[in-house]
């Protein structure tokens, strides 16, 4: 390939820019507040500045990779989709505790928000019928947090009130009789 194409692909525009509201998988819903020029070891990039909804955190991502690290938030639809999604069936963990946390991890790293609505959906359950592990409960707020944090953004909402959509939509879990 010549060098001249590869400097043009290289200069490509993004489908994203500032103030666009995305997803990074490993940080939940993010907003690009700015795109910077940083220096690491002698080699200068372009770099979105993302500033992570749910915690106070800034993640700078490479404006060249920016398609392969981030996602845009659903739209409305997809939100109300995932909301009913968690009506489903859940799944237990059985007798392989070790397995089911390995599942559910990879669920929360996917960058898809209907796995990470099944990871809420299924230790929600447990919680309520089992109780589960320490590991386990900060699992499970942190895909609250991940869940919340793009539903808001997605339904144009609040924190709080995308928390409530999603108490309201979670399952509650009679207690067996004894």
């Amino acid at each position: 390939m010549p060098v001249h194409s590869q400097t043009s692909m290289a200069k490509r525009a993004s489908k994203y820019t500032v103030g666009d509201k995305v997803v990074h998988p490993q940080h939940g819903a993010a907003t690009i507040i700015k795109k910077v020029k940083q220096e690491f070891n002698g080699d200068k990039k372009d770099y979105f500045q993302l500033d992570v909804a749910t915690e106070q955190l800034t993640v700078l991502v490479p404006v060249d990779k920016v398609e392969d690290m981030i996602r845009p938030v659903i739209s409305k639809t997809r939100a109300r989709e995932v909301l009913r999604s968690l009506k489903s069936e859940h799944e237990e963990a059985g007798s392989n505790w070790s397995r089911w946390y390995k599942v559910l991890n990879e669920k929360m790293v996917s960058g898809d928000i209907f796995q990470v609505a099944e990871v809420v959906r299924d230790l929600n359950y447990a919680q309520q019928t089992k109780g589960i592990s320490p590991a386990l409960k900060r699992m499970l707020s942190k895909a609250r947090l991940t869940l919340t944090s793009e539903l808001a953004f997605s339904l144009e909402v609040d924190d709080e009130e995308a928390e409530k959509k999603l108490d309201r939509a979670l399952p509650k879990v009679e207690p067996e009789e004894e």
